[in-house]
């Protein structure tokens, strides 16, 4: 029988900063080494995979992971370091916690291009040769264990539209805070009315997690600082990331879904076409009515990603 809720588990990551520790919620066979790990949006938490989790857990064993910043999570002293070459490290880390014989990886927004970078060190590591031992061994290093059999691109790619992007900007350090649940609730709805169409308890079950209360307040469940980067991300800093998750995406090859969100303003059909005719590995689903990003809680989108990790 597959768990119906969540175990609460942590890793302890390193930082140039230090070290901090990355909380994440397990379903499943806690044996089960047909991994999938499920990673959220900016600023989301693992909590948002609970519908789509469920799903899974009965074949799979579902890691989903609160962001370094977020939820559970620590905090960063060096808010800088809320990137994504920090948060692939940290991934790394937990994947080698985790060892899995199959990894299928599931990455909303932020967390698809946590993926495609996650992609970009596996085929670094395959370009090079294996590295001997000191003198009077013929054996070599084990391999990292990285590895990566499927991915889920929800809603993201290497491009993102500038425009999605100011956007996000100005919400994300917003200090905003509520004397009631049902309040944070209302805004939750409000700012993210390009999720689609939800029933009040979804609306709810995508605020639990993300608002906080403390001293009789509902706030962000987030650190605030994770808009500093924004600040001080240069046109020049910003081609060289796009560039290197191009040759991400292009060294992929496993099998990969891009889902988009048919009115999306992050993930362009400009953007996705492109990709497409750049990967043969690639294969695409729209889903009507909704913007950025799907949540994976409706009914279509959680068989979606189950037809596509379940298929030969």
């Amino acid at each position: 029988m597959a768990d119906h809720s969540p175990r609460l588990e942590a890793i302890s990551c390193v930082s140039p900063a230090g070290t901090h520790r990355m909380a994440y919620w397990e379903w499943g066979d806690p044996h089960n080494d047909d991994v999938v790990l499920c990673v959220h949006g900016l600023t989301r938490t693992g909590r948002d995979f609970d519908v789509l989790a469920q799903a899974l857990s009965q074949r799979y064993r579902v890691v989903c992971p609160d962001v370094v910043g977020r939820g559970l999570s620590d905090r960063l002293n060096q808010p800088l370091f809320y990137a994504v070459p920090q948060y692939t490290s940290d991934m790394v880390t937990l994947v080698a916690r985790l060892q899995p014989e199959r990894l299928s990886w599931i990455g909303t927004s932020m967390g698809g291009l946590i993926g495609l970078a996650y992609a970009g060190l596996i085929a670094a590591a395959a370009s090079q040769a294996p590295k001997p031992l000191p003198a009077r061994t013929t054996a070599t290093l084990p391999p990292t264990g990285m590895r990566l059999d499927r991915l889920v691109l929800n809603d993201v790619g290497p491009h993102i539209e500038p425009a999605s992007l100011a956007r996000i900007g100005q919400y994300v350090g917003e200090a905003v805070s509520f004397s009631s649940f049902e309040q944070a609730v209302q805004y939750v709805q409000q700012t993210a009315a390009s999720f689609g169409p939800h029933s009040p308890e979804q609306w709810a079950a995508l605020t639990r997690y993300t608002y906080i209360e403390q001293g009789g307040k509902w706030i962000k469940h987030y650190d605030l600082a994770l808009s500093e980067p924004f600040k001080a991300m240069t046109p020049e800093a910003a081609a060289q990331g796009e560039a290197y998750l191009w040759s991400a995406f292009d060294s992929l090859g496993c099998p990969t879904l891009i889902m988009r969100g048919n009115d999306s303003d992050l993930l362009s059909e400009q953007t996705l076409s492109h990709m497409l005719s750049r990967n043969k590995n690639a294969q695409a689903v729209r889903m009507l009515g909704v913007g950025h990003a799907p949540t994976l809680m409706a009914t279509d989108q959680v068989r979606c990603v189950e037809d596509f990790l379940n298929s030969p």
